[in-house]
């Protein structure tokens, strides 16, 4: 992949048209009321929801939140011509209420969530990420700073292998691997993607591909977000973006697996609900639900959506609306 291609050329965002629609009812109000909206986009990536809200509302102003520090470089080519109604902030996303703050806005319209690992970060082989090229065994979205997937197969013992291969891979065979990458680095310190693939390829029966896919992808999903911290970022940052969503402001999650949407799904539900006691004989203010949800469930790509863009074929979509001010007591 060649990473002078512009970012507009290299990427196509995931369930881009059905992501902005979602917001655009909040962007409309704001619009309407105050002159202008303010959307962050907490997953910047390379810029391309962002650029199509941009080019879509012209009083529209996004905060663009990523910790790739590449990732922001090339999205803030491919937003150049829209640089006065931009902030970049490399900054993770739980960051998103200190985000705000420091660029003295007080509340937003929107924030849009696109989970997981970026199109750049999969396409770049010396990343890490993928399991399908030979690279280093690196994984960390900000290369900048913390540790990588090396250290922890390295470095983890067998025990805590087991445990983040089994809870953030659920992957069945996590003892298996784990032995296998222990015996592994017995030998050799694990440098490489291709050793780590090899080592799992040992223990996983050949029948479990052909169901589960590549033998390496639920171990890599697992190294991938202990390495990041992925859920415990996001288990932070979506109740950060309710707390400065303004009063019919929206948030958009895409997430790809069913962890990240077991988060989303709790944190939108709680707050969706009555909090008056079971049995209490009026709903007073407080009690009232502070988010109405907008999304059937999960929602999921249609056809024609996945065939524009295949990443998005495991894209789990929820979005919910601000309908109670924080501070009605």
């Amino acid at each position: 992949m060649n990473s002078e291609r512009p970012a507009g050329e290299r990427h196509i965002p995931v369930l881009r048209d059905r992501c902005i629609n979602l917001l655009a009812p909040a962007i409309e109000r704001a619009i309407e009321e105050r002159g202008r909206a303010v959307v962050v986009d907490a997953t910047l990536g390379m810029g391309g929801h962002s650029e199509a809200m941009l080019q879509r509302f012209p009083q529209l102003h996004v905060v663009g939140i990523d910790r790739d520090e590449q990732a922001l470089a090339l999205a803030g080519e491919r937003l150049r011509p829209f640089a006065v109604r931009t902030d970049l902030v490399h900054a993770v996303y739980d960051e998103i209420a200190d985000a705000v703050e420091d660029l003295g806005i007080g509340e937003i319209d929107g924030a849009l969530f696109d989970l997981g690992v970026s199109s750049l970060q999969l396409d770049e082989r010396d990343r890490g990420f993928a399991y399908s090229y030979d690279a280093p065994l690196d994984m960390r979205m900000d290369t900048s700073r913390g540790m990588t997937a090396a250290d922890v197969v390295n470095t983890y013992s067998e025990a805590d292998l087991v445990r983040i291969i089994r809870r953030w891979g659920e992957e069945k065979f996590a003892g298996r691997i784990a032995s296998s990458i222990v015996a592994a680095r017995d030998a050799a310190p694990l440098t490489t993607t291709g050793e780590l693939v090899e080592a799992i390829r040992k223990v996983v029966p050949a029948a479990a591909a052909k169901t589960g896919g590549h033998p390496a992808k639920r171990t890599f999903q697992a190294l991938r977000i202990e390495v990041n911290e992925e859920l415990d970022v996001l288990e932070r940052a979506l109740p950060a973006a309710i707390d400065v969503l303004a009063l019919g402001g929206r948030i958009v999650v895409m997430s790809y697996h069913s962890l990240e949407d077991k988060i989303t799904k709790s944190v939108f539900g709680q707050l969706a609900k009555s909090s008056a006691p079971r049995g209490f004989p009026v709903e007073l203010e407080e009690h009232k639900p502070q988010l109405k949800t907008l999304t059937k469930g999960t929602e999921v790509p249609t056809a024609a959506e996945i065939e524009e863009n295949p990443r998005a074929a495991s894209a789990k979509l929820r979005a919910v609306e601000r309908i109670r001010n924080r501070s009605a007591k």
